[in-house]
């Protein structure tokens, strides 16, 4: 069979979707692009929005438009909590959240039988995490490791727990032995990666926790770049950061969820910090890794933000001084508690409030990647560029260099500026 898998969605359903790929290829079947013609066509889904969500039925319209004759399977967080949509867009096999290898088995008995199957289950009952094979996308030179999987923080802008069920995490001799493997295959850079990381090792009972994790695999990889995903703000303490700082190839660059930079909105939000908390664990991270990058994700017109809470919002960023943010305008998840809420901001004040902390963050990124101008860096260059090579420092600012057909090398590079928002650098 020719396979095509759409993905949307964060970086777990990203590893999921790498991990289907590596499932299929084993099975001896062709994995092509969602551009190309193929007989099974795979989306696979997210529901961290509402958008996300028309995103998903969207991608599931266009396979069927660009593949009348295929075979369509839906699979993630979106058709996990709407199943029954996801059926009546067409869908020939509706899969959710879990059991991927089960997914891969039905969907080449139902090409041979030409069947249809809803497959999701009661995501509140896993308890066991399903270990998956971490691969490359294609012509990527770092891999994903997924090692946890749930959540239980429950915020209320999100559907996530309900979709993904409570904490599981891979143990760590698993992760060290999928670890080696990836990094024997050729991989530079392991980014480790799940739903909530920081909660790595509550269900295991055996003591384990993120730091000991990120060790186990330094030791297990020590020629190999780790790269942390998404943190949770308050597993940022003294100790963590003191154990973290004794890796040499742990990348300085931390990405922390925020949401919002007032008090009164993050208890709305029903986030476990305050923004004194988080400004902890920034002092923290850049006490014990100067110059790290350091990222986050913003929602702004969340119910009951009014120009105060945003002003408060706006001035707690400036002064975290972020090398890059990810922001978002507020999208009512149905299911959510904060759907429900009321003093629901409208469209207009959602985006506009957007576009005036898209600009703050841009001029925050700009100020950041001028401080990198003079420095040497360590970079994975992973593609071509216009009479050159791009890669990824290790605090994750792109960098360019005139130097051609790096692609797969880490190398030193000096800084010498930027530009469109990467650095500009020569190999030493």
């Amino acid at each position: 069979m020719k396979i095509s898998i759409t993905t949307l969605g964060c970086k777990v359903n990203q590893f999921e979707s790498q991990a289907l790929e590596t499932l299929f290829s084993q099975r001896g079947h062709e994995i092509v692009s969602s551009d190309e013609s193929a007989d099974v066509c795979i989306i696979n889904s997210c529901a961290v929005t509402a958008e996300s969500g028309r995103k998903s039925r969207q991608a599931a319209r266009q396979a069927m438009s660009r593949n009348p004759a295929a075979l369509i399977a839906v699979c993630g967080c979106w058709s996990q909590v709407s199943p029954e949509e996801a059926k009546e867009l067409g869908a020939h096999i509706v899969s959710g959240s879990g059991d991927r290898r089960g997914f891969a088995d039905e969907i080449e008995k139902a090409y041979e039988e030409r069947r249809r199957a809803v497959l999701t289950d009661d995501a509140m009952k896993r308890r066991i995490f399903e270990p998956l094979p971490a691969g490359r996308l294609h012509g990527r030179t770092r891999a994903m490791l997924k090692v946890q999987d749930g959540c239980v923080n429950f915020c209320s802008y999100c559907i996530i727990p309900y979709a993904r069920g409570p904490i599981r995490s891979l143990p760590i001799s698993e992760a060290v032995a999928e670890a080696r493997r990836v990094a024997d295959a050729g991989i530079k850079e392991i980014v480790i990666t799940g739903i909530e990381i920081a909660s790595y090792g509550r269900d295991l009972k055996d003591g384990s926790d993120l730091t000991a994790l990120v060790s186990a695999l330094a030791e297990a990889v020590p020629d190999t770049r780790l790269r942390l995903g998404s943190l949770e703000p308050r597993v940022i303490t003294r100790e963590f950061c003191q154990l973290l700082a004794g890796i040499p190839m742990l990348c300085n660059h931390f990405h922390l969820s925020l949401q919002s930079g007032c008090d009164a909105t993050l208890k709305r939000m029903n986030r476990k910090y305050d923004t004194a908390r988080f400004y902890e664990s920034v002092e923290l991270l850049r006490e014990f890794f100067p110059g790290c990058g350091l990222t986050a994700d913003l929602i702004t017109g969340f119910p009951g933000e009014d120009e105060d809470e945003f002003t408060q919002t706006m001035a707690f960023i400036e002064k975290c001084a972020f090398s890059s943010m990810h922001v978002f305008p507020y999208s009512i998840r149905p299911g959510t508690v904060a759907a429900k809420m009321p003093m629901q901001n409208n469209k207009s004040v959602k985006k506009e409030r957007a576009n005036r902390a898209i600009a703050l963050a841009k001029r925050m990124s700009n100020e950041y990647l001028e401080s990198c101008v003079g420095m040497t860096c360590s970079v994975l260059f992973e593609s071509k560029a216009e009479n050159g090579s791009l890669g990824h420092a290790e605090n994750y600012c792109e960098v360019q260099v005139d130097t051609p057909d790096l692609s797969g090398e880490i190398r030193n590079v000096k800084i010498i500026g930027y530009k469109d928002g990467a650095l500009l650098g020569e190999i030493c």
